[in-house]
């Protein structure tokens, strides 16, 4: 069984230079004293001064001064004199106070490091039971000293990261196997301890401090629910989620910076649900989902910056179903999803950035489906459709920005069905169309502007199928439609604007098939190439405008 290594006595290094609260520096015995006595008569000569001027006695030589007032003179001289000798003993008596406070000061640490080095020895004990007691050892040490805490943490956090043994086989080496259990527990103990002291209601929190998690395996769970992040820094970097219940629900992150960077979610359960996201910043940059369940459902993003940059979701299933982004900004620049099913149904985007630029979906599924977009901006500006599926059925788009820009559609579908644009801008401004299926079917274009300005359709398929535009602007402003099929099969055009204003009809084929025409505009005007021109389109039809003169 291996003992704690020579690591501890580096860890308590800091004891020995740690600033505690130090006396205020005394002045010597005999200055100070000296110093009370000469202001002591100097306040004395004073008093009988304006006892004499008060007496009508102001010129001492030639004033008559009776019997009565010499002895009311006598009488303050004394209560002076009294008083000095209160203003001595009380000199006296506060260095006494501070000598005595220095002493216990110096006792208190003397007693700090004893108990510390007690629980660091005991952590390197080959028994699990006294490295359990050390364990809780130094936790009470912590909470009873506040100057030290910070160093107990780093010590119990130390121990976490020190990789576990692989387990035996319980079969050929049944106690080797019970041993590994019981270290095993030890490490869970800690676990449960820090999360205790993150409660919001814990008696003696750790609210603020430093937390290094790097490279721990969490492979029997942990419970942070109702846990404050609101300061300091805490590491789950590099971490290993691959067994039990790590959970987060309802823990507020308001301060400070978490960072779960290349951290590997590969089994068991994370749940994030409830969080709250309001100051600070959380990283999730380089994280790796690859199994198990990822949970965001409620959380509330208004503030902060949590980024899932180059973050792998390759298997298992990541929710954001019913989270919030009111504020702050999310990003998801780079990320890639290549398999497993990441859900951000019935998400609600209404304020700050959410950022999945560059991203790559590959495989999988990823779902925004009843999603609500009415505030803020959701970029996926240069972001990969490749392959699986990407779900925006019965979204509602009614204000902000969501934004395709340069996105390019090469595999897999992105379908919109029965979305809803009723406000604000959607562009798919200089997107690339080359291959899979973008589905619209079923949508209403009520209002707002949804941009295919400069976009590129060169294979695949685009569908309109059954849309209704009853309003607001679809503006292809010179797109090129070299290749592929986009199809208005059954579209109704009742209100609102479609501009083609500069668009290039090279190639591929654009259909009109049974597309109603009952008003609006759906403008052809100011083509720069016509020579593949939509097929079933009507010779004239209410809000329609074909090109004014034959093009090449």
């Amino acid at each position: 069984m291996p003992r704690l290594p020579r690591r501890l006595p580096r860890l308590t290094r800091p004891l020995s230079r740690r600033r505690l609260r130090q006396p205020v520096p005394l002045v010597p015995f005999g200055l100070a004293l000296g110093l009370t006595l000469v202001l002591a008569a100097a306040a004395a000569a004073g008093l009988i001064v304006l006892t004499l001027v008060g007496l009508g006695s102001p010129d001492l030589p030639h004033g008559n001064l009776g019997v009565t007032d010499l002895l009311e003179v006598v009488k303050i001289s004394l209560a002076v004199v009294a008083g000095v000798g209160g203003v001595v003993a009380l000199v006296v008596a506060y260095r006494r106070q501070r000598l005595a406070e220095a002493g216990e000061a110096r006792e208190h640490t003397k007693l700090y490091a004893e108990r510390f080095t007690t629980a660091a020895n005991q952590l390197g004990s080959d028994a699990p039971a006294v490295r359990l007691a050390g364990i809780h050892a130094l936790a009470a040490l912590a909470d009873d000293w506040p100057g030290g805490r910070q160093m107990c943490i780093d010590v119990l956090c130390a121990y976490l990261r020190m990789p576990p043994e692989p387990e035996p086989d319980a079969e050929h080496d049944p106690g080797a196997h019970g041993s590994w259990r019981a270290m095993r527990e030890v490490r869970a103990t800690i676990i449960r301890l820090i999360a205790a002291h993150l409660h919001r209601n814990a008696p003696t929190p750790w609210h603020g401090h430093d937390l290094d998690f790097t490279g721990v395996v969490f492979d029997n769970g942990a419970d942070f629910t109702n846990a404050e992040f609101s300061g300091g820094r805490v590491v789950f970097a590099g971490a290993k989620f691959s067994g039990g219940r790590v959970a987060f629900a309802d823990a507020e992150f308001s301060g400070g910076e978490v960072s779960f960077d290349r951290a590997e979610f590969s089994g068991g359960t994370a749940s994030f649900g409830g969080v709250k996201f309001s100051a600070g910043e959380v990283s999730f940059t380089g994280a790796k989902f690859s199994g198990g369940e990822v949970g965001f459902g409620g959380a509330e993003f208004s503030g902060s910056r949590v980024a899932f940059n180059h973050a792998e979701f390759s298997a298992g299933r990541v929710a954001f179903a019913g989270v919030e982004f009111s504020g702050g900004t999310v990003w998801f620049g780079g990320v890639k999803f290549s398999g497993g099913e990441v859900g951000f149904g019935g998400v609600k985007f209404s304020g700050g950035q959410v950022l999945f630029g560059l991203a790559e979906f590959s495989d999988g599924e990823v779902s925004f489906n009843l999603a609500k977009f009415s505030d803020g901006e959701v970029s996926f500006s240069g972001a990969k459709f490749s392959g699986g599926t990407v779900w925006f059925s019965g979204a509602k788009f009614s204000g902000g920005q969501v934004l395709f820009v340069q996105a390019e559609f090469s595999g897999g579908r992105v379908v919109f069905t029965d979305a809803e644009f009723s406000d604000g801008e959607v562009s798919f401004s200089l997107a690339k169309f080359s291959g899979g299926t973008v589905w619209f079917g079923g949508v209403k274009f009520s209002g707002g502007k949804v941009a295919f300005d400069r976009a590129e359709f060169s294979a695949g398929r685009v569908a309109f199928d059954g849309v209704e535009f009853s309003g607001g602007l679809v503006s292809f402003d010179g797109a090129k439609l070299s290749g592929g099929k986009v199809a208005f099969t059954g579209a109704e055009f009742s209100a609102g604007t479609v501009w083609f204003s500069h668009a290039w009809f090279s190639g591929g084929e654009v259909s009109f098939d049974g597309a109603k025409f009952s008003g609006g505009r759906v403008s052809f005007h100011g083509v720069s190439d016509w020579s593949h021109p939509p097929i079933d389109l009507p010779a004239q039809a209410p809000g329609l405008q074909l090109p004014s003169r034959p093009l090449p």
